[in-house]
């Protein structure tokens, strides 16, 4: 499952276990630091953001060659470009200090960090290991020229899965960068799958934005989605070459995101 469904809105699974961890951590703290009148919520939520701008920046340091042709898109935070390690340093950092500074708030502190983070630690190792766990399903797609294609005929190389819709603006943003990634990689195989749209609405949109991008298939039935259990859009879904689900991505792909999860293939 690549997501989280509240009522018609839907929250990438990473970013939900965040979340679910970080409200642990307030109220665990909360409930520690009662007696010494210590609530060490101001400090978790300098832990917080101190940890994902380093994470920006780091994630934005590796990939600045993406970057510099878009410069904006640094400041979009909805592609999901985060580093993991420098930003938990930097949020173990400014926890230390915090506490070295205030020896009230180091019990409670060091009680809410061990609750929320063994929360979303689980959580997270939960997540990867079912979608490593899972192949690539088994469709029969059609391309736009009305032909089957079986999803599974593999051919030795990695597979992107992009699950997206002519009404979708990320994913009329992101079409762009997934067709100049398939020129850049020929090495990994690229298949767009429009969920629930006719051929000629998908042909117009692709001549309307002057796309023609290589493996554009058909879902009329939205079985992809339900079958990975990708119920936002757009989502991408990244596969070795044996057609086993490595991680994936919920929301709007920039050009360094989308490098980011091509590096993590085998």
């Amino acid at each position: 499952m690549t997501s989280f469904n509240l009522g018609p809105l839907a929250i990438p699974m990473q970013q939900a276990l965040l979340y679910l961890g970080f409200f642990a951590a307030l109220l665990a703290g909360w409930l520690a630091g009662r007696k010494r009148k210590a609530n060490p919520e101001g400090a978790l939520f300098a832990m917080l953001l101190g940890g994902l701008l380093v994470a920006r920046l780091a994630f934005a340091g590796r990939y600045v060659e993406q970057y510099a042709s878009a410069p904006l898109t640094l400041v979009d935070i909805r592609d999901g470009g985060f580093l993991f390690w420098p930003g938990l340093v930097a949020a173990a950092l400014i926890g230390g200090l915090l506490a070295w500074r205030r020896p009230a708030l180091r019990q409670p502190l060091a009680i809410a960090v061990l609750v929320g983070g063994s929360l979303w630690g689980t959580g997270q190792a939960l997540v990867s290991a079912l979608e490593r766990s899972r192949q690539l399903p088994e469709l029969s797609l059609m391309d736009l020229a009305g032909n089957p294609v079986d999803l599974r005929e593999l051919d030795g190389r990695p597979l992107v899965v992009n699950l997206w819709a002519t009404w979708c603006p990320p994913c009329r943003r992101e079409m762009p960068v997934l067709e100049a990634a398939q020129k850049a990689h020929p090495q990994v195989r690229f298949v767009l799958v429009n969920q629930g749209e006719h051929a000629e609405i998908v042909r117009r949109f692709l001549i309307e934005q002057n796309l023609a991008p290589r493996g554009v298939l058909l879902d009329s039935g939205n079985r992809l989605g339900q079958a990975t259990g990708s119920f936002g859009l757009p989502t991408t879904l990244f596969y070795d070459a044996d057609g086993r689900l490595q991680h994936s991505h919920m929301g709007e792909l920039s050009g360094a995101s989308l490098e980011h999860g091509l590096r993590q293939l085998p």
